[in-house]
């Protein structure tokens, strides 16, 4: 389905409109009663990468290897384990399954600090992309928890692009494309983000995946 956007109107100037689309990414959504219609990425662009981009993205993805994070001292286990804790209760309204949330967030810790990324950010930009559903898929085509286009996988994957709504997979090519996205822009988060979108320079993506950040906050991050 294609996501409601505001209007600029009479008595609504189009700042005011775009405010309203990125609170619409959380307001309700696993935090009340109300789940709204998540802004998808599917006008994501496919790009020429080199030769070299190409094969750094491709071994970025090759290794599917049990998400297991790597916790070596006692007070790392533990902020692990706060974490889950935490973030267990704030996804209890999307996955009621506790067997399901713990796999899905030990999966994001480790492809997130896999690719250097924030775990909130994470979060957040797969509460605004999919609202959390593993089958999601966009009008363009996206698919899974980070709408991952299914040209990705013939550039840097194996081809299958079914393979995309598999959990680990998913995030692996959603991580590993933000971050390819994050580093052209320099570290620019909200150029990085509009990458992510294909709308680079447009506030109305970034601004929504930041705000529904902000929900996902934590000491580990």
């Amino acid at each position: 389905m294609t996501p409601f956007i505001p209007q600029p109107s009479e008595g609504r100037s189009r700042r005011e409109a775009l405010g309203c689309l990125a609170k619409a990414a959380v307001i309700g959504s696993g935090f009340g009663a109300l789940i709204v219609q998540p802004v998808h990425a599917g006008a994501q662009l496919e790009e020429r990468l080199s030769h070299a981009v190409r094969t750094a993205l491709s071994a970025a993805v090759a290794n599917a290897a049990p998400p297991e994070p790597v916790l070596v001292t006692p007070a790392e286990q533990q902020a692990y384990a706060n974490w889950q804790g935490d973030m267990g209760r704030l996804l209890g309204r999307f996955k009621r399954d506790p067997t399901e949330r713990q796999e899905f967030l030990q999966t994001l810790w480790y492809e997130a600090r896999r690719a250097g990324l924030s775990l909130s950010l994470v979060l957040g930009l797969i509460q605004v992309e999919s609202a959390f559903r593993k089958h999601a898929v966009s009008t363009a085509g996206a698919r899974g928890y980070m709408q991952v286009m299914p040209f990705w996988t013939r550039s840097i994957g194996d081809g299958d692009a079914s393979r995309l709504f598999h959990m680990q997979t998913n995030m692996r090519f959603g991580c590993v494309i933000l971050r390819h996205y994050l580093d052209r822009e320099g570290g620019d988060l909200f150029m990085g983000l509009g990458r992510y979108n294909g709308s680079r320079g447009q506030a109305v993506y970034p601004d929504a995946v930041q705000l529904a950040q902000r929900r996902w906050l934590h000491a580990v991050d």
